[in-house]
């Protein structure tokens, strides 16, 4: 057991009511994990209040309420803890419960709005290849050191965040790369980590339905860099117009990279061809498996970041030749002369970038195919400028079902379908089901043409009415591919 006024070092108290010395077991937010002895954490969601389940958490054996508001019913025995911010307070005391694991290891948080998993994933890789004990903390996957755990969250709650980092500690992890979203800076699921370096890759339009507009968005991912000590680094990309805000008020050691402007790590795109990109960086050149633009952005962004935490510069370059892509980031296959490219682009620039990508590339005698959906209950915003993109940037465009949630496929295609422009309706169709989209594409697809499908790429699942179902666009396009060769 710790006692509970260790755990409360550094949250800011309000009232306390009760004993403060006394012996806990574990922390919880969800009250249906309470056990005996335990603190429950009550916090205010968006659709749910822990509040109004102190008395449940009570009745499970919790001793100790960490809230917002006390009750006015306060129970014999039971110490309250009023705190102004309960996410806060859970972050913190969730670092102090495991022994502050973050200040044990290097952590590196990447933040923007794309190439977050690729960096993150790729950096993971190039260290382990460097014979580093690392870890990951991402979209995709977490990973202590080799051991591989599934994820649901951009940015995990912060009781998994330090359990996994306290994991690290026990596995001797030196470096840690973790992905941090605009909602776990928001909701201060970070608050409590002790960063190394922070990385910004760009800002575009995305999770506006969360954050209403752009500038709360911006300031958000702002807020990451000004909670950075002077002991860490921030690498900034300066090609992003926001990369300047995101450096305004930060006290940790500035550098900048770029393929535009002056810039501490610099590259220059020298070939662009599917199997590969040839890259100068900072006046030495390198071979990479990764294709396109961003991914120049990407790989330069891993190179000064391996560069600040001391790695050798030709031996970085060496590692970043042998890195693959990572799963449903540009992941391609060929089959029949057919090129099919699964993609996570599910936001209009990331859409832009690789369609540009897939453009600059092919001889424009072969079509583009792209199949694309958007998410349900989620920024509507962004749904007919996707569309738009596609339109204006492939031969053909199936607009389908991505992950619909609580909303039709029907409504969120017929959002989409009002950002073509009459002179491209002609390029569109609309087909709500996934599978049978992809089947479409595959049929049309000529020797040599271009499948793209965008939206879904690591996910290996389709989420609708509350349920998740199977389904991975990698699979399903090689499967069909398949099936046309026969």
């Amino acid at each position: 057991m710790i006692e509970l006024k260790n755990i409360l070092y550094k949250v800011s108290l309000n009232t306390i009511v009760g004993n403060t010395s006394v012996g806990i077991n574990e922390v919880h937010f969800d009250s249906r994990k309470v056990n005996a002895n335990d603190v429950f954490v009550a916090i205010k969601g968006n659709t749910v209040d822990g509040h109004n389940f102190v008395d449940a958490a009570i009745s499970q054996g919790a001793t100790v309420i960490v809230c917002e508001e006390i009750p006015e019913n306060k129970i014999e025995n039971i110490t309250y803890v009023k705190v102004d911010n309960s996410n806060k307070a859970l972050a913190i005391m969730a670092s102090n419960y495991y022994g502050v694991p973050s200040e044990n290891l290097k952590l590196i948080g990447i933040t923007g709005t794309n190439g977050k998993t690729t960096i993150a994933t790729l950096l993971y890789q190039l260290f382990k290849k460097a014979g580093f004990k690392s870890g990951l903390l991402s979209t995709v996957k977490i990973i202590v050191d080799d051991k591989e755990y599934d994820t649901t969250h951009t940015t995990p709650d912060s009781l998994t965040i330090n359990k996994y980092l306290s994991e690290m500690n026990t596995q001797g992890v030196e470096f840690c790369f973790m992905e941090v979203s605009s909602h776990g800076i928001h909701q201060n699921r970070t608050d409590g980590l002790q960063f190394y370096g922070g990385v910004f890759t760009n800002l575009t339009h995305d999770h506006l339905d969360y954050h209403h507009t752009f500038a709360e968005y911006r300031d958000v991912k702002k807020s990451f860099f000004d909670k950075l000590p002077k002991t860490a680094f921030a690498l900034i990309n300066i090609d992003d117009k926001n990369g300047l805000i995101m450096m305004q008020n930060t006290e940790s050691r500035k550098f900048t990279y770029a393929l535009k402007s002056y810039a501490n790590y610099r590259a220059q795109i020298l070939e662009n061809q599917f199997s590969g990109l040839l890259l100068k960086i900072n006046d030495n050149e390198v071979w990479t498996k990764l294709i396109g633009n961003f991914n120049a952005y990407n790989l330069l962004a891993i190179y000064g970041t391996a560069d600040l935490l001391g790695l050798e510069k030709n031996e970085i370059l060496r590692l970043i030749s042998e890195l693959d892509s990572v799963s449903g980031r540009f992941q391609y296959l060929i089959s029949k002369d057919i090129t099919a490219i699964v993609d996570y682009a599910h936001t209009p620039d990331a859409l832009r970038n690789i369609l540009e990508t897939i453009n600059s590339i092919r001889t424009k005698n072969e079509d583009l195919i792209t199949v694309i959906g958007c998410g349900g209950d989620r920024d509507k915003a962004k749904r007919p400028k996707m569309a738009n993109i596609a339109s204006v940037l492939s031969t053909k465009v199936i607009f389908t079902s991505d992950n619909p949630r609580t909303e039709t496929p029907e409504a969120i295609i017929a959002d989409m379908e009002t950002g073509v422009e009459p002179q491209n309706y002609k390029k569109t169709i609309s087909i709500v089901d996934r599978k049978q989209a992809i089947k479409t594409a595959c049929q049309l697809a000529q020797s040599g043409d271009i499948i793209l499908i965008a939206g879904k790429g690591h996910e290996t699942y389709q989420e609708t009415e509350g349920k998740r179902i199977d389904f991975d666009d990698y699979k399903i396009v090689e499967e069909f591919l398949k099936q046309l060769q026969k």
